[in-house]
């Protein structure tokens, strides 16, 4: 053997005994994820499970603490939620919580992760209120205090609409997303001449359609998710109403295309991820969400990787204590983001500060930059 063999023999020797000792010597740290696995809403769970994965494959191998998330299936109910929570509170192990799915779910468990001081950290949770539950509830969703007026300000600004009518989600969420838009739309000189409110899991919308139609409405209003924004916009077509449609951002997802398509082309979306945007953030995440899983990510998959992200450092600067994860929220700066670009709290408010908006459009099956 030559001598530089045999040092290229040893070098890999050395380094993969470091290697071998560093995974010994690190520490496995348990969050809870409350969502939906089963149910109307199964869908968002996987796609937060597999933009968790990829974001702990990639963080885990070189930390100290590694993480491990526990994900119990609440079908988004809160009556589901409140067990997960008391399951999750008793469990030593969890450190933090995230989730739910849905506002109303997590704000139904909130009393018991704020008595037990244990983080619930709800990333998908835009309801203005749900910070308000405590010093130990956070979010990095964009709040529809703060959505609502830009997607008001797209429909009459951008799009010249003067005469809303609003088809909106029957729940907590989707009446406050509503009386929001309503009064942002109010202040810009516009009028909402309809507002129309669906259960959860409806599918007939002809008669909601009908009432929106007589409104005589020059903008039909979606604040919904993509799956009933979906057949929403199919049977508007069906209808043969003419009207420009403006949607949320929760509706942004390539499933609307697979869901809705042609019927969906024309529709016009906010969002805060974009897959197209430059950003090196956002083009590094959609090229390994790609190799993964051979399909674009959407915002709730970009949300959920920033989320998992964020989890690995506050454990790693902080320390893998539920008190530690607490003070580390508060602390924390400039910690990598697709969404934000870089994340940091408002102690106050408990939310990330700094969304970057898109105005998109359906075009011949593909979500475009609006102009």
């Amino acid at each position: 053997m030559t001598p530089l063999r045999r040092r290229s023999l040893l070098a890999g020797l050395v380094a993969g005994a470091a290697a071998t000792r560093r995974a010994a010597a690190a520490e496995t740290i348990h969050v809870g994820v409350s969502g939906p696995l089963t149910g109307p809403n199964a869908q968002y769970g996987a796609q937060w499970k597999d933009a968790f994965d990829l974001a702990l494959a990639e963080v885990n191998p070189a930390a100290q603490r590694q993480i491990q998330y526990v994900f119990e299936d609440s079908q988004s109910d809160p009556r589901q939620s409140v067990a997960i929570a008391q399951k999750f509170v008793n469990d030593q192990r969890i450190v933090m919580e995230l989730g739910d799915f849905s506002s109303p779910a997590s704000m139904a468990a909130s009393p018991i992760y704020q008595r037990a001081k244990l983080v619930q950290f709800g990333f998908t949770n835009s309801h203005p209120d749900f910070t308000k539950g405590g010093d130990y509830m956070w979010s990095n969703s964009i709040s529809q205090a703060e959505e609502q007026p830009q997607l008001a300000d797209f429909a009459i600004a951008g799009l010249g609409k003067r005469r809303l009518g609003v088809i909106h989600l029957n729940t907590d969420w989707g009446v406050t997303s509503k009386n929001l838009f309503a009064a942002a739309a109010k202040e810009k000189g516009a009028e909402v001449a309809a507002a129309e409110g669906f259960l959860p899991g409806e599918r007939d919308f002809r008669s909601t359609l009908v009432r929106i139609r007589d409104s005589n409405p020059d903008c039909i209003v979606l604040l919904a998710y993509y799956a009933d924004a979906a057949t929403i916009v199919r049977q508007i077509r069906t209808l043969g109403l003419p009207q420009a449609i403006v949607a949320v951002s929760s509706v942004y997802s390539p499933k609307l295309l697979e869901l809705g398509g042609d019927a969906v082309n024309g529709v016009h979306v906010i969002t805060t991820f974009f897959p197209d945007e430059p950003r090196a953030e956002v083009q590094r995440f959609v090229a390994a969400f790609r190799a993964k899983y051979n399909r674009e990510p959407d915002t709730f998959n970009a949300t959920a990787y920033d989320t998992m992200i964020l989890a690995s450092t506050l454990v790693n600067q902080f320390g893998a204590t539920r008190a530690a994860v607490r003070e580390g929220l508060a602390k924390v700066r400039g910690v990598p983001s697709v969404v934000f670009g870089s994340m940091q709290f408002d102690p106050n408010t408990r939310r990330v500060e700094g969304a970057r908006y898109k105005r998109l459009v359906v075009k011949d099956g593909r979500f475009t930059l609006w102009s």
